[in-house]
């Protein structure tokens, strides 16, 4: 073989290897592409429906930051939070958060909890374990004191701004002016004299400007009360909504049926925000301070990743921004979050960092509480065994488009509702008087019409229950719903 042809030979064999380095590169892992552990950056809202988001399908609200996250980051478009065991539905999301555990076996963990046992066994104490900075400031909400298994705390908020009478059963008419969201004298989130969403970015901008200078990786949960009611911000965000611009739900009803039920009637805290019927009026106004407090916290959030921009750390950071659970304000004649209808069980889920793929969006049902395990994974931790969530490296980078979950299960209160979601069906049961409502979520998405009377729906009715009730099992759940089946189906069941 002569000079040229050993040339041609040894350029041929270069190139193949160097495309099939490339090539094998590009299957490296999401959480092998980094020297080094990646910082986790956690940014969580309170009451954050997935509508309250320009980026995902809502003109009225304007969210810049929220969606340049969007664009710059995968969403999962179908989050889901399981419920709450009682009315505080925060309470619950939390501790499933920081637990990794289920709805039932997250409540038994909280209990432990409140006596100081298995700590070790928390999200950020695994992350100690892994040699993670830790940091924490916002809403706690959770029973056990933060800093016995967070390195750093800095603010520690309540569950909710200390509210005032002036705020609920309001407005009961356009003369009813007494509370307005910019008032400081009735506390809430101007108590101590700055806006709670302002304190939590100084918090958050203030650890930033220290991980700078570390060689540790850091884990930041940053947990804003906003938008969580009371709804207050400055007057300029009210402002800048004008009140006959926002529609009104195509849900809205003076007063949902069967609120008292399922257990979010008239004496719930959350629902008295507004009078009863609901009018369009009150409703409107309510969804225009809520409105001006996503923005308002839109721009605080802002702040907190032009300071990761500054301080070099944005590179090396994976970015999660969700909410513990979602809001009626005026959907389906609620106001609260004590129901199973997408806008409250449902919320925004972004995901940024190192090779997340960008503007993308994935509609496979997830938990928000995925976070923890995908963090875990990212961080290098084995999944302990008593993790139920699951990591999402493997949708967000499409090396697999099948879900973690055979169907997405909710409940609220040990009595008062269950629920299913399967193959874009939903059923609700409400167990206290055995009604059940069942929506075609593809070709209904705003759950308007209940499919459930339908004699041709029997057949999947059936199905979805038994499916429920098989859920139930799985989840630890103590509710018996084989009764109601029996009663509901009896002529099936003889057949």
């Amino acid at each position: 073989m002569n000079r040229s042809s050993k040339v041609i030979l040894f350029t041929l064999f270069s190139f193949l290897l160097f495309v099939g380095c490339k090539e094998k590169k590009q299957e490296v892992d999401i959480d092998l592409a980094l020297e080094g552990k990646p910082n986790i950056l956690l940014i969580y809202t309170d009451d954050q429906s997935f509508r309250a988001l320009q980026a995902l399908g809502n003109p009225e609200i304007n969210t810049p930051i929220m969606d340049k996250l969007v664009k710059e980051g995968t969403t999962f478009t179908h989050a889901y939070n399981m419920g709450g065991w009682n009315g505080a539905i925060c309470l619950a999301s939390r501790a499933m958060m920081i637990s990794g555990r289920n709805i039932w076996r997250a409540q038994e963990f909280s209990e432990s909890l409140s006596k100081n046992q298995e700590s070790n066994k928390t999200w950020p104490k695994l992350m100690e374990q892994q040699g993670y900075e830790t940091y924490m400031t916002g809403k706690w909400h959770i029973s056990i004191p933060p800093d016995s298994i967070f390195n750093h705390v800095k603010s520690v908020l309540s569950g909710m701004p200390k509210d005032t009478p002036e705020g609920y059963n309001r407005p009961l008419n356009k003369k009813d002016t007494l509370w307005q969201p910019w008032k400081k004298e009735f506390g809430g989130y101007w108590e101590g004299g700055q806006h709670w969403s302002e304190l939590v970015r100084d918090d958050a901008l203030s650890f930033i400007s220290h991980a700078s200078g570390s060689t540790k990786p850091f884990f930041m949960y940053v947990a804003f009360n906003a938008p969580h009611d009371p709804r207050q911000a400055p007057k300029s965000y009210v402002d800048a909504y004008d009140l006959d611009s926002i529609a009104i739900p195509k849900s809205f009803m003076p007063e949902y049926p069967f609120a008292e039920a399922m257990g979010s009637g008239r004496e719930l805290r959350d629902e008295m925000l507004a009078p009863f019927p609901r009018t369009e009026y009150s409703v409107k106004v309510n969804r225009q301070e809520y409105y001006a407090l996503v923005t308002h916290l839109d721009e605080q959030i802002g702040k907190i990743l032009n300071s990761l921009e500054t301080h070099n750390l944005r590179e090396n950071t994976f970015i999660f921004f969700t909410s513990d659970h979602g809001l009626a304000i005026g959907e389906h004649g609620l106001l609260g979050k004590q129901n199973m209808f997408d806008h409250s069980i449902r919320v925004p889920f972004v995901m940024l960092g190192p090779n997340v793929p960008k503007d993308k969006k994935i509609s496979t049902d997830i938990y928000l509480q995925d976070i923890m395990a995908t963090s875990l994974e990212l961080a290098g931790v084995n999944k302990p065994t008593y993790v139920d969530f699951n990591s999402l490296l493997d949708l967000a980078t499409s090396k697999t488009s099948k879900g973690n979950y055979p169907a997405v299960y909710g409940c609220y209160e040990e009595a008062s509702q269950r629920m299913i979601r399967k193959d874009n069906y939903k059923l609700i049961v409400y167990p206290k008087i055995e009604k059940l409502l069942l929506f075609d979520l593809r070709a209904d998405p705003l759950e308007l019409e209940d499919l459930s009377s339908d004699p041709r729906n029997t057949p999947l009715l059936r199905k979805m229950f038994l499916e429920l009730m098989e859920l139930q099992e799985a989840m630890g759940d103590r509710l018996d719903l084989h009764p109601i089946f029996e009663s509901i189906f009896k002529e099936d069941n003889a057949v």
